[in-house]
């Protein structure tokens, strides 16, 4: 494993193996940030934390997923954000059909109001550039808005809705 370059904390850097911990740390502070039933339903129990290394240590060797983050300067990490880049059936409104997809950014409070998410949002928009997606689409909660309006994000015109089997 290699060790974390802690020369430049507001560097942004694509993630390794090493970081899993501290990403399993950051998503699970996202979703508690977000609250309400929909993110932390009251029958959730940690597991699902368990399955999140998996799938996040599977994911960090995938040309289709970007994981960036942010060293603390305490040895935690002080931010990530996670891009996807799916393929779709070409149309009129997706010309390629490849689309992208950010997956959640999270600062650790300790380390906010430093641009940490500002610049891994830069870092994922040129690596979804670079993957010549059409567009890029995320949710953002009422305290991210208006960072992602500032980097050129608008409504969507489809009304999101859900379905849980």
């Amino acid at each position: 494993m290699r060790q974390r370059d802690n020369t430049d904390p507001s560097r942004v850097r694509q993630a390794v193996e090493y970081d899993l911990v501290e990403l399993v740390r950051l998503r699970a502070l996202l979703f508690e940030d977000l609250g309400g039933d929909f993110f932390n339903p009251a029958s959730a129990d940690g597991d699902w934390l368990d399955a999140l290394a998996v799938v996040l240590k599977e994911q960090l060797t995938v040309d289709t997923v970007r994981i960036l983050v942010v060293d603390g300067d305490d040895g935690t990490l002080a931010a990530c954000g996670i891009g996807t880049v799916e393929q779709r059936l070409p149309g009129p409104h997706l010309r390629n059909g490849r689309i992208g997809q950010v997956l959640g950014v999270v600062t650790d409070p300790a380390h906010r109001r430093r641009g940490h998410s500002r610049s891994i949002m830069r870092g994922l928009l040129d690596w979804f550039r670079d993957s010549g997606v059409s567009r890029v689409d995320l949710h953002a909660s009422a305290e991210g808005a208006p960072l992602y309006r500032d980097l050129g994000f608008t409504e969507h015109p489809d009304p999101s809705l859900y379905w849980r089997p």
